[in-house]
């Protein structure tokens, strides 16, 4: 998620701590970055989805594209579909076993190789999930509702009570980060404090019981913020994006209804005109140009050319990736393997850590 960067003029309502940390995190993603040039094979990175809906555009441009690239680089990667952190928040699982797939479909049409990156459900890997328990008691429960994600689901819920998971949900995905000894989380800034409630668990664990693990680092993304065609947070519940697996069609079709404005001239605004300025970002991230040098080009040709644009811009873009979709689904016993295999050693790695965590706790009897 984009951001300020160190140096500049803090953000208004942004507490001078808040700011100083983001400074500190920029400041290590830098180094990181250097360090993934000079050496990829020291970094094993664990990141992922919940399988909640498809993956849209702002998944994309967001973190997808990021995972392609540190994979390609030479660094290890591991890739969770949360399909436990899908009740959380919910009554039900919904059609999972479709939208688990199709995650895999977008993870492998977008560039993930499964010769190269590890792809695995929760729920497939008992032992990841039993750390939780020795994870549990070294946090508090002041701790956890102090969570940002947790104080905002809490804020949200209004009168239902929160679910116990959800309440520990900073702690599964401590779980998920040190089952395999990741030590690089790609994310955004606001989820920095996840990662900085798993190198608390990693360092009590590790103070308490002797070193098992390592204090991993988020790499922090520096995507531009994408907002969904109504102007709002783009998000597969509000029925607001352009998925990567739909066609042409259906994608001209979700563009022409977008959110504009009334001045006919297009410029980029951010700040006074945010949904015009949302699609000249996708515009410039699916040619890789700049939206203002876009809105220039565009000029007094009104909103109607813009959508032109973004339409053109976006089906030229994604047309690789979903044929590659289309070559993927053709093929389901194809995503089945990919997903078994995945299993399979993350299943092999989480029991090794398990394993690991129980000598140093002296409960192997």
């Amino acid at each position: 998620m984009a951001g300020r960067s160190h140096g500049r003029k803090q953000a208004a309502g942004e507490a001078p701590e808040a700011s100083a940390t983001l400074a500190k995190a920029r400041d290590i993603s830098r180094k990181i970055e250097k360090a993934i040039e000079e050496d990829p094979g020291q970094f094993r990175v664990l990141t992922g989805d919940r399988p909640t809906g498809h993956l849209h555009v702002g998944h994309y441009f967001g973190s997808l594209h990021n995972r392609v690239r540190l994979q390609n680089a030479g660094v290890e990667t591991w890739l969770v579909i949360a399909d436990y952190q899908v009740i959380t928040d919910r009554d039900g699982v919904g059609p999972i076993g479709e939208r688990v797939r199709s995650l895999v479909a977008d993870y492998l049409a977008v560039g993930i190789d499964p010769a190269r990156a590890t792809i695995f459900t929760h729920s497939a890997v008992p032992a990841l999930n039993q750390l939780m328990l020795p994870f549990l008691s070294l946090v508090t429960e002041s701790e956890l509702h102090r969570n940002p994600t947790v104080k905002a689901e809490l804020e949200a819920a209004g009168n239902r009570a929160m679910s116990g998971l959800m309440l520990t949900y900073p702690v599964h995905q401590a779980a998920d980060i040190l089952f395999c000894k990741a030590n690089l989380v790609p994310v955004g800034k606001d989820q920095l404090p996840h990662i900085e409630q798993t190198r608390v668990v990693a360092d009590r664990f590790n103070s308490r019981y002797g070193k098992v693990f390592p204090r991993p680092h988020g790499l922090l993304s520096e995507a531009d913020m994408i907002l969904g065609l109504d102007g709002d947070k783009m998000s597969k519940s509000r029925n607001n994006t352009i998925e990567l697996r739909m066609d042409a069609d259906e994608t001209a079709k979700r563009i022409k209804k977008a959110v504009t404005d009334s001045e006919r001239f297009i410029a980029f605004d951010p700040e006074n005109r945010p949904e015009v300025s949302n699609l000249l970002t996708l515009a410039g991230l699916a040619q890789g140009r700049s939206p203002r040098e876009i809105a220039e080009k565009i000029g007094d040709a009104g909103a109607g050319r813009l959508k032109a644009v973004v339409t053109e811009s976006l089906n030229d873009f994604l047309a690789p990736i979903r044929a590659r979709r289309a070559e993927v689904e053709a093929d389901p016993g194809y995503v089945e393997k990919v997903l078994h295999e995945g299993n399979e050693r993350a299943n092999a790695m989480a029991d090794a850590t398990l394993d690991e965590v129980r000598k140093a706790m002296k409960m192997v009897y």
